[in-house]
């Protein structure tokens, strides 16, 4: 599923970047950060300063190689990164767990990423009798399968991302129903998902294209302990693809 990740035009498929964290460390500022970044390592510490800083590196790798232009050239808006700088027109979103962090990006249009770890919930069931559909109710405590509340969790988490929304009110904008039949409320077509499994985690991407091709995932080496943005290396593709599925417009 892997491949090249060089496309760089508004057809193009999106692309999922991937990296393990390696080991933790808390390394000076490197010289590549911008003004804005630099600040807000300033109030970080441990593993959330390196959590920080991994996910400012894979957003540049991603940008490079999508674009092709040098690394250094590339960067996020400051603020939330939502979206590039330089250079511009690509939409980003990012999600972190447990040391493995996640960049999806695509070229002008709406994008999501949710990752979560491979690891039994045992409260999951509250969750989803407080805050899912009757409908998904239903099937999801018949089926009694925390593998299947993850794959809906990481749906609709990467779904709010895509659609510029909070989890507090929203849960329910994407219903989830056996068979993994996908009903969102953005009444245009052309809304897609993916899911990727790796070997301790899902990785769930939600993206608005109308002519999607399959989504290009690459995983990346961790960068060492000073975060050089030359240090990029490329991993045999670990991801198994598990879902692929189009979000159908809500009925009226």
């Amino acid at each position: 599923m892997a491949g090249s990740s060089s496309a760089c035009n508004p057809d193009s498929a999106p692309i999922l970047w991937l990296c393990r964290g390696g080991e933790p460390s808390v390394p000076a500022p490197p010289n590549w950060l911008t003004g804005h970044e630099h600040t807000t390592l300033s109030g970080l510490t441990g593993p959330r300063r390196h959590e920080f800083l991994l996910s400012r590196w894979l957003i540049r790798q991603a940008l490079s190689a999508a674009s092709q232009l040098p690394v250094e050239a590339c960067r996020p808006v400051d603020g939330r990164p939502v979206r590039s700088a330089a250079p511009e027109g690509w939409r980003l979103s990012l999600s972190h767990s447990q040391g493995t962090a996640a960049c999806a990006i695509s070229h002008g249009f709406p994008i999501g990423v949710d990752i979560e770890p491979l690891q039994r919930r045992p409260q999951w069931q509250a969750i989803v009798k407080r805050w899912f559909s009757p409908r998904e109710q239903s099937w999801l405590l018949a089926e009694n399968d925390v593998f299947s509340f993850l794959k809906v969790w990481t749906l609709k988490e990467a779904w709010l991302k895509a659609t510029g929304r909070g989890i507090a009110g929203n849960l329910q904008t994407l219903e989830v129903l056996p068979e993994f039949e996908l009903v969102g409320d953005q009444d245009e077509p052309g809304w897609h998902a993916s899911i990727v499994e790796l070997p301790d985690c899902l990785a769930t991407l939600v993206w608005h294209q109308a002519t999607a091709g399959e989504p290009d995932v690459v995983i990346a080496d961790p960068p060492g302990p000073e975060f050089r943005l030359d240090s990029c290396q490329r991993q045999p593709d670990g991801a198994t693809p598990i879902l692929r599925q189009t979000i159908q417009p809500r009925e009226s």
